[in-house]
Protein backbone atom coordinates (compact mmCIF):
# COMPACT_ATOMS: atom_id res chain seq x y z
CA UNK A 1 0.00 0.00 0.00
CA UNK A 2 3.20 2.06 0.80
CA UNK A 3 5.93 2.77 -1.62
CA UNK A 4 9.16 2.06 -0.12
CA UNK A 5 12.08 4.12 0.31
CA UNK A 6 14.35 4.28 -2.10
CA UNK A 7 17.98 5.56 -0.20
CA UNK A 8 21.44 5.63 -1.75
CA UNK A 9 24.86 4.28 -0.88
CA UNK A 10 25.70 7.70 0.61
CA UNK A 11 22.98 7.23 3.60
CA UNK A 12 25.61 5.17 5.29
CA UNK A 13 27.65 8.85 5.59
CA UNK A 14 24.73 10.63 7.29
CA UNK A 15 23.96 13.81 5.89
CA UNK A 16 25.50 14.50 2.72
CA UNK A 17 24.88 18.19 0.95
CA UNK A 18 21.75 18.17 -0.82
CA UNK A 19 21.15 14.87 -1.69
CA UNK A 20 19.07 13.68 1.39
CA UNK A 21 15.80 16.06 1.54
CA UNK A 22 15.87 15.46 5.50
CA UNK A 23 19.15 17.48 5.48
CA UNK A 24 17.58 20.66 5.68
CA UNK A 25 15.87 20.28 9.19
CA UNK A 26 16.65 17.40 11.60
CA UNK A 27 15.88 19.02 14.86
CA UNK A 28 12.94 18.15 17.35
CA UNK A 29 9.93 20.75 16.55
CA UNK A 30 6.86 19.09 17.12
CA UNK A 31 4.55 19.96 20.17
CA UNK A 32 1.72 17.60 20.61
CA UNK A 33 0.09 16.60 24.39
CA UNK A 34 1.66 13.03 25.62
CA UNK A 35 -0.76 10.49 25.56
CA UNK A 36 -2.58 9.25 28.41
CA UNK A 37 -1.11 6.19 29.17
CA UNK A 38 -4.21 4.83 31.74
CA UNK A 39 -6.83 5.52 29.39
CA UNK A 40 -4.87 3.71 26.34
CA UNK A 41 -4.54 1.07 27.94
CA UNK A 42 -7.50 0.37 29.04
CA UNK A 43 -8.90 -0.08 25.45
CA UNK A 44 -6.11 -1.40 24.02
CA UNK A 45 -4.14 -3.51 26.51
CA UNK A 46 -1.93 -5.52 23.87
CA UNK A 47 0.28 -3.11 21.50
CA UNK A 48 3.25 -2.40 19.80
CA UNK A 49 4.86 0.35 19.83
CA UNK A 50 7.87 1.64 17.68
CA UNK A 51 10.14 4.50 17.70
CA UNK A 52 12.46 6.59 15.47
CA UNK A 53 15.33 8.15 18.22
CA UNK A 54 17.85 10.69 17.08
CA UNK A 55 21.18 10.73 17.66
CA UNK A 56 22.86 11.78 21.14
CA UNK A 57 25.17 14.01 21.92
CA UNK A 58 26.90 12.81 25.51
CA UNK A 59 29.32 15.90 27.53
CA UNK A 60 32.97 15.36 27.39
CA UNK A 61 34.19 14.36 30.22
CA UNK A 62 31.29 12.74 32.18
CA UNK A 63 31.40 8.87 32.32
CA UNK A 64 32.40 7.40 29.35
CA UNK A 65 32.80 9.39 26.04
CA UNK A 66 30.82 7.61 23.69
CA UNK A 67 30.42 8.63 19.74
CA UNK A 68 26.65 10.05 19.16
CA UNK A 69 26.12 7.55 16.43
CA UNK A 70 25.58 10.45 13.76
CA UNK A 71 22.03 12.16 12.25
CA UNK A 72 20.51 8.73 11.15
CA UNK A 73 19.82 7.70 14.59
CA UNK A 74 18.51 4.54 15.98
CA UNK A 75 15.11 3.15 17.16
CA UNK A 76 13.70 0.92 19.00
CA UNK A 77 10.09 -0.67 19.88
CA UNK A 78 8.00 -1.53 23.10
CA UNK A 79 5.61 -4.09 23.35
CA UNK A 80 2.95 -3.99 25.96
CA UNK A 81 1.85 -7.06 27.24
CA UNK A 82 4.77 -8.65 27.03
CA UNK A 83 6.99 -9.76 29.96
CA UNK A 84 11.47 -10.66 30.36
CA UNK A 85 11.21 -14.05 31.33
CA UNK A 86 13.62 -13.39 34.00
CA UNK A 87 15.36 -16.85 35.08
CA UNK A 88 16.48 -17.12 31.74
CA UNK A 89 19.98 -15.49 32.04
CA UNK A 90 19.43 -14.42 28.53
CA UNK A 91 17.27 -11.93 26.65
CA UNK A 92 14.21 -13.71 26.05
CA UNK A 93 10.20 -12.67 26.49
CA UNK A 94 7.35 -14.31 26.95
CA UNK A 95 3.26 -13.05 27.17
CA UNK A 96 2.40 -11.64 30.54
CA UNK A 97 0.11 -13.41 32.68
CA UNK A 98 -3.24 -12.04 31.82
CA UNK A 99 -4.54 -12.11 35.22
CA UNK A 100 -7.58 -9.34 34.58
CA UNK A 101 -5.83 -6.31 36.17
CA UNK A 102 -4.47 -3.44 34.71
CA UNK A 103 -1.77 -4.22 31.76
CA UNK A 104 -0.58 -0.95 32.35
CA UNK A 105 3.48 -0.23 32.58
CA UNK A 106 3.08 -4.72 31.92
CA UNK A 107 5.35 -4.95 29.00
CA UNK A 108 9.47 -5.03 27.19
CA UNK A 109 11.37 -2.09 24.76
CA UNK A 110 13.31 -4.25 22.69
CA UNK A 111 16.30 -2.85 20.71
CA UNK A 112 19.41 -3.95 18.72
CA UNK A 113 22.78 -2.98 19.04
CA UNK A 114 25.74 -3.01 17.06
CA UNK A 115 28.01 -4.05 20.09
CA UNK A 116 26.03 -7.31 20.09
CA UNK A 117 27.70 -10.65 19.38
CA UNK A 118 25.38 -13.09 21.35
CA UNK A 119 22.20 -11.85 20.62
CA UNK A 120 20.77 -9.74 17.98
CA UNK A 121 18.28 -7.55 20.71
CA UNK A 122 17.89 -6.83 24.39
CA UNK A 123 14.67 -6.42 26.80
CA UNK A 124 13.86 -3.80 29.15
CA UNK A 125 11.17 -4.69 31.32
CA UNK A 126 8.38 -1.45 31.67
CA UNK A 127 7.43 1.09 29.50
CA UNK A 128 9.12 3.83 32.33
CA UNK A 129 12.19 2.10 32.78
CA UNK A 130 12.66 1.79 29.16
CA UNK A 131 12.31 5.51 27.98
CA UNK A 132 12.99 7.09 31.49
CA UNK A 133 14.87 4.84 33.65
CA UNK A 134 15.15 5.72 37.22
CA UNK A 135 13.66 9.16 37.01
CA UNK A 136 10.40 10.50 38.28
CA UNK A 137 8.46 12.72 36.18
CA UNK A 138 10.31 16.17 35.97
CA UNK A 139 12.88 15.10 37.68
CA UNK A 140 16.31 16.20 36.21
CA UNK A 141 19.15 13.63 34.97
CA UNK A 142 22.41 13.89 37.37
CA UNK A 143 25.13 11.86 37.69
CA UNK A 144 23.45 9.92 40.81
CA UNK A 145 20.50 9.59 38.88
CA UNK A 146 22.73 7.98 35.63
CA UNK A 147 23.81 5.70 38.56
CA UNK A 148 20.75 4.67 40.13
CA UNK A 149 19.25 3.71 36.70
CA UNK A 150 22.44 1.56 35.72
CA UNK A 151 22.44 0.09 39.30
CA UNK A 152 18.70 -0.93 38.51
CA UNK A 153 19.38 -1.89 35.27
CA UNK A 154 22.05 -4.42 36.17
CA UNK A 155 20.16 -5.73 38.95
CA UNK A 156 16.99 -6.65 35.89
CA UNK A 157 19.98 -8.33 34.42
CA UNK A 158 19.32 -7.00 30.62
CA UNK A 159 22.66 -7.54 29.44
CA UNK A 160 22.74 -10.77 31.12
CA UNK A 161 23.98 -13.49 28.52
CA UNK A 162 25.19 -10.79 26.37
CA UNK A 163 28.48 -10.70 25.06
CA UNK A 164 29.73 -7.39 23.13
CA UNK A 165 32.12 -7.81 20.05
CA UNK A 166 35.82 -7.43 21.18
CA UNK A 167 35.59 -3.92 18.98
CA UNK A 168 33.05 -2.55 21.03
CA UNK A 169 34.92 -2.93 24.49
CA UNK A 170 38.65 -1.59 23.20
CA UNK A 171 37.85 1.67 24.31
CA UNK A 172 37.16 0.82 27.85
CA UNK A 173 39.11 2.32 30.69
CA UNK A 174 41.88 0.03 32.07
CA UNK A 175 40.03 0.09 35.42
CA UNK A 176 36.46 -0.28 34.47
CA UNK A 177 35.11 -3.88 34.91
CA UNK A 178 33.51 -4.88 31.18
CA UNK A 179 30.12 -5.33 32.41
CA UNK A 180 29.89 -2.08 33.86
CA UNK A 181 31.40 -0.77 30.63
CA UNK A 182 28.42 -2.13 28.89
CA UNK A 183 25.65 -0.98 31.19
CA UNK A 184 27.51 2.44 31.22
CA UNK A 185 27.37 2.53 26.90
CA UNK A 186 24.11 1.12 26.47
CA UNK A 187 22.21 3.75 28.32
CA UNK A 188 20.19 6.08 26.14
CA UNK A 189 20.64 2.74 23.74
CA UNK A 190 19.23 -0.06 24.88
CA UNK A 191 17.37 1.11 28.12
CA UNK A 192 16.67 4.91 29.81
CA UNK A 193 16.05 6.47 26.13
CA UNK A 194 14.94 9.44 26.92
CA UNK A 195 18.41 9.90 28.79
CA UNK A 196 19.91 11.45 25.72
CA UNK A 197 17.20 10.48 22.54
CA UNK A 198 14.54 12.38 21.48
CA UNK A 199 11.84 10.00 20.18
CA UNK A 200 9.19 9.96 17.74
CA UNK A 201 6.57 6.54 18.15
CA UNK A 202 4.13 4.94 16.38
CA UNK A 203 1.47 2.87 18.06
CA UNK A 204 0.16 -0.52 16.29
CA UNK A 205 -2.91 -2.10 18.76
CA UNK A 206 -2.54 -5.86 18.58
CA UNK A 207 -4.71 -8.50 20.92
CA UNK A 208 -2.64 -11.48 22.99
CA UNK A 209 -2.75 -13.75 19.86
CA UNK A 210 -1.18 -11.45 17.33
CA UNK A 211 1.66 -10.16 20.33
CA UNK A 212 1.86 -13.91 20.53
CA UNK A 213 3.24 -14.27 17.16
CA UNK A 214 5.41 -11.23 17.54
CA UNK A 215 7.14 -12.79 20.64
CA UNK A 216 7.52 -16.08 18.86
CA UNK A 217 9.68 -14.21 16.63
CA UNK A 218 11.42 -12.60 18.63
CA UNK A 219 12.73 -15.31 20.18
CA UNK A 220 13.62 -17.21 17.14
CA UNK A 221 15.29 -14.18 16.07
CA UNK A 222 18.15 -14.51 18.85
CA UNK A 223 17.84 -18.48 19.44
CA UNK A 224 21.24 -19.14 16.99
CA UNK A 225 23.08 -16.24 18.57
CA UNK A 226 21.84 -18.11 22.21
CA UNK A 227 22.89 -21.23 21.36
CA UNK A 228 26.60 -19.93 19.57
CA UNK A 229 25.60 -21.33 16.15
CA UNK A 230 26.16 -17.83 14.70
CA UNK A 231 27.32 -14.67 16.03
CA UNK A 232 25.48 -11.56 15.42
CA UNK A 233 26.63 -8.95 13.02
CA UNK A 234 24.94 -5.74 12.66
CA UNK A 235 24.62 -4.14 9.45
CA UNK A 236 23.27 -0.98 8.88
CA UNK A 237 22.21 -1.72 5.08
CA UNK A 238 21.49 -5.59 5.40
CA UNK A 239 20.30 -6.07 9.06
CA UNK A 240 19.83 -3.01 11.08
CA UNK A 241 17.13 -2.14 14.22
CA UNK A 242 15.00 -1.64 11.78
CA UNK A 243 14.53 -4.16 10.25
CA UNK A 244 13.80 -6.26 13.15
CA UNK A 245 10.90 -3.99 14.42
CA UNK A 246 9.78 -4.08 10.28
CA UNK A 247 9.79 -7.90 10.18
CA UNK A 248 7.88 -8.60 13.49
CA UNK A 249 4.93 -6.39 12.24
CA UNK A 250 5.08 -8.63 8.85
CA UNK A 251 4.05 -11.61 12.08
CA UNK A 252 0.63 -9.79 11.99
CA UNK A 253 0.02 -9.57 8.23
CA UNK A 254 0.90 -5.84 8.79
CA UNK A 255 2.78 -5.06 5.44
CA UNK A 256 5.49 -7.44 3.17
CA UNK A 257 8.88 -8.91 4.56
CA UNK A 258 11.67 -6.26 4.54
CA UNK A 259 14.78 -9.05 3.58
CA UNK A 260 17.84 -9.18 5.27
CA UNK A 261 21.10 -10.29 4.06
CA UNK A 262 20.60 -9.17 0.46
CA UNK A 263 23.30 -8.45 -1.57
CA UNK A 264 24.95 -5.27 -0.51
CA UNK A 265 24.58 -3.58 -4.05
CA UNK A 266 20.89 -4.55 -3.70
CA UNK A 267 20.33 -3.47 0.41
CA UNK A 268 22.29 -0.05 -0.44
CA UNK A 269 18.97 0.85 -2.17
CA UNK A 270 15.84 -0.99 -0.28
CA UNK A 271 16.96 -0.65 3.52
CA UNK A 272 14.64 0.52 6.42
CA UNK A 273 15.11 4.01 8.03
CA UNK A 274 14.35 5.06 11.66
CA UNK A 275 12.41 8.06 10.76
CA UNK A 276 11.22 7.02 7.31
CA UNK A 277 9.79 3.84 8.80
CA UNK A 278 8.08 6.17 11.82
CA UNK A 279 5.92 7.67 8.90
CA UNK A 280 5.72 4.63 6.59
CA UNK A 281 4.18 3.01 9.85
CA UNK A 282 1.41 5.74 10.77
CA UNK A 283 0.28 5.96 7.00
CA UNK A 284 -0.11 2.09 6.85
CA UNK A 285 -1.90 2.41 10.08
CA UNK A 286 -4.39 5.58 9.67
CA UNK A 287 -3.98 6.80 5.75
CA UNK A 288 -5.14 3.19 3.96
CA UNK A 289 -8.34 3.52 1.94
CA UNK A 290 -10.08 1.57 3.59
CA UNK A 291 -13.58 3.11 2.67
CA UNK A 292 -12.86 1.14 -1.36
CA UNK A 293 -12.68 -1.97 -0.53
CA UNK A 294 -11.84 -2.52 -3.99
CA UNK A 295 -8.36 -1.10 -3.56
CA UNK A 296 -7.88 -3.53 -0.77
CA UNK A 297 -9.00 -6.57 -2.52
CA UNK A 298 -6.67 -5.85 -5.41
CA UNK A 299 -4.00 -5.20 -3.00
CA UNK A 300 -2.43 -8.75 -2.43
CA UNK A 301 -1.01 -8.23 1.49
CA UNK A 302 -4.21 -5.88 2.49
CA UNK A 303 -6.53 -8.80 1.03
CA UNK A 304 -4.38 -11.50 2.70
CA UNK A 305 -4.45 -10.08 6.13
CA UNK A 306 -8.29 -9.58 6.27
CA UNK A 307 -9.03 -13.21 4.31
CA UNK A 308 -6.07 -14.96 6.77
CA UNK A 309 -5.87 -12.51 9.48
CA UNK A 310 -8.72 -10.73 9.95
CA UNK A 311 -6.87 -7.58 9.90
CA UNK A 312 -7.06 -4.33 7.92
CA UNK A 313 -3.99 -2.48 8.64
CA UNK A 314 -5.42 1.04 8.64
CA UNK A 315 -7.83 0.93 12.29
CA UNK A 316 -8.18 2.76 15.24
CA UNK A 317 -5.63 3.31 18.27
CA UNK A 318 -2.77 3.64 15.90
CA UNK A 319 -0.99 6.77 17.40
CA UNK A 320 1.59 8.73 16.91
CA UNK A 321 3.16 10.24 20.06
CA UNK A 322 6.43 12.89 20.06
CA UNK A 323 9.16 13.27 23.21
CA UNK A 324 11.38 15.25 23.93
CA UNK A 325 14.94 13.68 25.76
CA UNK A 326 15.22 14.82 29.34
CA UNK A 327 16.17 18.88 29.19
CA UNK A 328 17.56 19.29 32.77
CA UNK A 329 20.61 17.05 32.07
CA UNK A 330 23.87 16.74 33.44
CA UNK A 331 25.03 13.71 30.94
CA UNK A 332 23.43 14.55 27.61
CA UNK A 333 23.60 17.86 25.10
CA UNK A 334 19.55 17.66 24.37
CA UNK A 335 19.06 21.62 23.23
CA UNK A 336 19.72 19.94 19.05
CA UNK A 337 19.72 16.41 18.23
CA UNK A 338 19.31 15.55 14.94
CA UNK A 339 17.61 12.60 13.29
CA UNK A 340 16.75 13.02 9.34
CA UNK A 341 14.90 11.67 6.78
CA UNK A 342 17.09 9.35 3.93
CA UNK A 343 14.46 10.95 0.79
CA UNK A 344 14.30 11.12 -2.72
CA UNK A 345 15.88 14.54 -3.32
CA UNK A 346 13.02 15.62 -5.66
CA UNK A 347 10.40 13.72 -5.06
CA UNK A 348 10.96 12.63 -1.48
CA UNK A 349 7.62 12.85 0.53
CA UNK A 350 8.64 11.51 3.99
CA UNK A 351 8.57 15.60 5.46
CA UNK A 352 5.32 16.12 4.09
CA UNK A 353 3.92 13.08 5.39
CA UNK A 354 5.61 13.72 9.08
CA UNK A 355 4.31 17.44 9.11
CA UNK A 356 0.77 16.26 8.21
CA UNK A 357 1.02 13.36 10.73
CA UNK A 358 1.76 16.43 13.60
CA UNK A 359 -0.72 18.91 12.30
CA UNK A 360 -4.02 16.57 12.38
CA UNK A 361 -5.33 15.82 15.70
CA UNK A 362 -6.60 12.72 15.01
CA UNK A 363 -3.08 10.98 14.62
CA UNK A 364 -2.22 12.07 17.90
CA UNK A 365 -5.47 12.43 20.15
CA UNK A 366 -7.22 9.44 21.42
CA UNK A 367 -10.16 10.55 21.51
CA UNK A 368 -10.26 12.06 18.04
CA UNK A 369 -8.76 9.26 16.59
CA UNK A 370 -11.89 7.47 17.77
CA UNK A 371 -14.19 9.61 16.83
CA UNK A 372 -12.31 9.63 13.09
CA UNK A 373 -12.30 5.60 12.36
CA UNK A 374 -16.31 5.65 14.18
CA UNK A 375 -17.56 8.06 11.35
CA UNK A 376 -15.58 6.15 8.35
CA UNK A 377 -17.52 2.52 9.86
CA UNK A 378 -21.04 3.96 9.76
CA UNK A 379 -20.42 5.49 6.61
CA UNK A 380 -19.10 2.05 5.48
CA UNK A 381 -21.97 0.11 6.99
CA UNK A 382 -24.72 2.40 5.78
CA UNK A 383 -24.04 1.67 2.06
CA UNK A 384 -25.98 -1.09 0.16
CA UNK A 385 -23.73 -3.72 -0.58
CA UNK A 386 -22.93 -4.19 -3.95
CA UNK A 387 -22.73 -7.43 -6.38
CA UNK A 388 -19.60 -9.15 -6.71
CA UNK A 389 -17.97 -9.62 -9.79
CA UNK A 390 -16.76 -13.51 -8.67
CA UNK A 391 -17.11 -15.96 -5.76
CA UNK A 392 -13.30 -14.63 -4.65
CA UNK A 393 -14.43 -11.16 -4.34
CA UNK A 394 -17.65 -12.42 -2.76
CA UNK A 395 -15.83 -14.18 0.09
CA UNK A 396 -13.63 -10.60 0.49
CA UNK A 397 -16.71 -8.79 0.76
CA UNK A 398 -18.47 -10.84 3.32
CA UNK A 399 -14.94 -10.48 5.30
CA UNK A 400 -14.62 -6.79 4.93
CA UNK A 401 -18.01 -6.05 6.09
CA UNK A 402 -18.38 -8.33 8.84
CA UNK A 403 -14.65 -6.84 10.04
CA UNK A 404 -15.87 -3.41 9.86
CA UNK A 405 -19.01 -4.38 11.73
CA UNK A 406 -16.66 -6.32 14.73
CA UNK A 407 -14.48 -3.02 14.66
CA UNK A 408 -17.37 -0.66 14.83
CA UNK A 409 -18.87 -2.54 17.95
CA UNK A 410 -15.24 -2.42 19.65
CA UNK A 411 -15.26 1.28 19.02
CA UNK A 412 -18.54 2.08 21.05
CA UNK A 413 -17.32 0.33 23.95
CA UNK A 414 -13.98 1.91 23.75
CA UNK A 415 -16.02 4.94 23.57
CA UNK A 416 -17.60 3.65 26.80
CA UNK A 417 -14.42 2.83 28.57
CA UNK A 418 -13.11 6.76 28.17
CA UNK A 419 -16.19 8.19 29.06
CA UNK A 420 -16.55 6.58 32.51
CA UNK A 421 -12.61 7.02 32.69
CA UNK A 422 -13.52 10.14 32.80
Amino acid sequence: MLTRLRAGVIARLGCVGLCLAGCADSSFQVRVPQLDEADYVRIYPYYFEFCAVSEFDKKKGIGIDIDSGGPGGHSVFYLNGACRVTDAHYPQIALCDDAGGSMLDDGVGISVNDHFSSAKWVATQGRSFFYNGDLAPGEPLTQQSYARTQARAKAMGILDGVVFHQRAVTDKPANMAVHDYMYDVSAATDYAIGFGRDRYCARVPLDRARMARVVDYLNAQNLPYRTGKMIFEWDVLRDNCAHLAHNALTRIGLWPLWPTDRPLLVSAFDFPVPKNEFVNLMRQTNDMPIEDPTLLYDDPVARAALLDDDLIATQPGALAEAVRAVGDNALYNTSHLRLIFYDEPVFGHYQQDFDRIFAAPRYTDLSRNIAYFADIYDRILARPDAPPADADRAAFDRAYRAHIARAAAQLATARRVLSAAR
